[in-house]
């Protein structure tokens, strides 16, 4: 347990998220010593999905521990998750002892099989002597393009054993900075699709996040007049605020544009399968690795290699282009409209209330690097909608593999990683069924987390679909107006319920004033 907590140490870990096992207690004791934070949780998920959070909100690897058997299997979804948002993160598993293997010790299985399949990595240490070499060669994949998550599990034997080994070496991990830049011949195609591009656009997603690509993309967009667009980790790469961030003229832009350089994120359902695009957009894809899936349309150049160097030899290489100004300002005439045509939905009266109204009241109490986190179904993507995101890393959702739960280990995560900023967690009334209890973590760790609850007492991501596909709905009922505020005031926090629009603000502004954990619980309307 020493040697993995030397390892971590060396890495610059200072956090372990984990929910106490017996097979961990070696682990735990080798962190008291190297001084690892032990930040403990209330479900494996949670201590998982921390991990996960702690690399979104640092760009760092987290790391979790999770006990053997049912402790490791209540993770596989954020590892899951993990692997599907390019999170970079090391999972540390418990294992039943080598030398009773197979003679039926407590939670005795082979996570290796199955984590495999959700990991980039997944390994067992064999000896205790091997340790130090594997907890390196676990954080160096998990920091490799493409990042993502890496296992590692410990018999209890072997991790409660002595050895000889060297644990105190210098390390270092893959700088995605310092990358090169891509291939010079799809370099020099897509440099000549660009500087004559009329109408080009910039959808950037995650990976540009993970890539360190923000400022050389932004030099890029304001040299050569590129509207820019975002999703996932993306969002606060370029400002809101920006004269070239566009958000409501996405279908107008995609579909309009002759060029597009796709930036570290796939054309998965969120664009359509590439059917996002005109049928004669010419898509530049650009990436810090090839994916492993082929695209479901043919770009017309791809881009691996360092995405910040890649961004600035392209910005060299396409200058001199045509005016951009009139396709600009038609995308800005399309973004305003549709702005205005929201503004209704925004200051709506109603009680209970629509979700956008609460949405509009929150954007006057948030800091511009409040760091914001959804979980939840229809009330989150109404806040993908309307949320302003001004900084890398201040927004943060489940991603394509659309797990609920992920977002109290997330809001965890980023207040430990930033605690001076405001920590939002945004969360559905069926969202709060998985990881609730986390406000327990919250208060025990001192931690002023703000929840802000849409609660409209149905699963409203399927109740209106079914409806509208069959006439009815079933298992889609969750309790009207039910007071999730009063548990969270039994654990400790702050909670209110708010029913009425004019309720809401100052509402708002106590629990955010509480110093405590906070849940405000709005009652929003179903029939939305």
């Amino acid at each position: 347990g020493r040697l993995v907590a030397k390892r971590l140490k060396a890495h610059g870990v200072t956090k372990l998220f984990t929910l106490s096992g017996g097979h961990l207690f070696s682990i735990y004791d080798g962190c008291r010593d190297e001084g690892v934070d032990i930040v403990d949780v209330r479900h494996e998920q949670s201590a998982a999905f921390a991990a996960e959070g702690w690399a979104k909100a640092t760009r760092s690897p987290g790391v979790c521990a999770l006990t053997a058997g049912p402790g490791v299997t209540n993770g596989m979804s954020a590892m899951a998750s993990a692997l599907q948002n390019a999170s970079p993160m090391l999972v540390l598993g418990g294992r039943a002892p080598a030398f009773r293997w197979g003679q039926g010790s407590l939670q005795e299985i082979d996570h290796v099989p199955f984590v495999q399949a959700v990991t980039k990595l997944a390994r067992t240490a064999e000896t205790t002597s091997e340790i130090p070499g594997l907890v390196d060669e676990g954080l160096r994949v998990a920091a490799e393009a493409p990042t993502g998550p890496a296992f590692l599990d410990f018999p209890l034997d072997q991790v409660f054993m002595e050895a000889e080994a060297e644990a105190d070496g210098e390390v270092s991990l893959p700088d995605p900075a310092a990358a090169p830049a891509a291939d010079g011949d799809a370099l020099d195609r897509a440099a000549e699709l660009l500087r004559g591009a009329e109408r080009p656009v910039v959808m950037a997603g995650t990976g540009l996040y993970w890539a360190r690509g923000e400022e050389a993309l932004v030099r890029l967009c304001e040299e050569l007049s590129l509207p820019v667009f975002v999703n996932g980790l993306g969002r606060g790469c370029v400002p809101a605020d920006h004269p070239l961030f566009f958000s409501r003229a996405r279908g107008a832009g995609l579909k309009g544009a002759d060029v597009a350089l796709v930036i570290g994120v796939p054309m998965d359902f969120r664009l359509g399968f590439g059917g996002s695009f005109g049928d004669d957009t010419q898509v530049v894809v650009i990436g810090s690795s090839r994916p492993e899936r082929p695209h479901p349309r043919e770009p017309a150049a791809e881009l691996y290699g360092g995405v910040a160097a890649t961004l600035d030899a392209l910005r060299s290489g396409a200058s001199g282009g045509p005016d951009r100004s009139a396709w600009t300002a038609s995308l800005r005439e399309v973004e305003n409209e549709k702005r205005a045509g929201e503004q209704g939905d925004l200051t709506d009266g109603r009680s209970p209330l629509h979700p956008l109204r609460v949405y509009h009241e929150l954007g006057q109490v948030l800091d511009r690097d409040a760091i914001v986190i959804g979980d939840g179904g229809d009330f989150v993507s109404f806040a993908g909608r309307v949320i302003e995101t001004y900084e890398p890393g201040c927004w943060m959702d489940p991603g394509p593999y659309g797990c609920l739960g992920s977002g109290p280990g997330y809001a965890l995560a980023a207040k430990l990683a930033h605690p001076g900023r405001q920590v939002c967690l945004l969360l559905g009334d069926g969202a709060f069924g998985f990881a609730g209890m986390e406000f327990d973590t919250f208060v025990r760790h001192g931690l002023p987390i703000v929840g802000v609850m849409g609660n409209n007492g149905i699963w409203a991501l399927e109740k209106h679909p079914m409806e509208f596909l069959y006439g009815y709905s079933v298992a889609a009922e969750l309790q009207p107006g039910c007071r999730y505020d009063e548990v969270v005031r039994a654990l400790g926090g702050h909670g209110e319920l708010v029913s009425t629009p004019d309720e809401l603000r100052p509402a708002l502004e106590r629990a955010f004033a509480s110093g405590k954990p906070a849940l405000v619980n709005v009652l929003t309307d179903p029939d939305v």
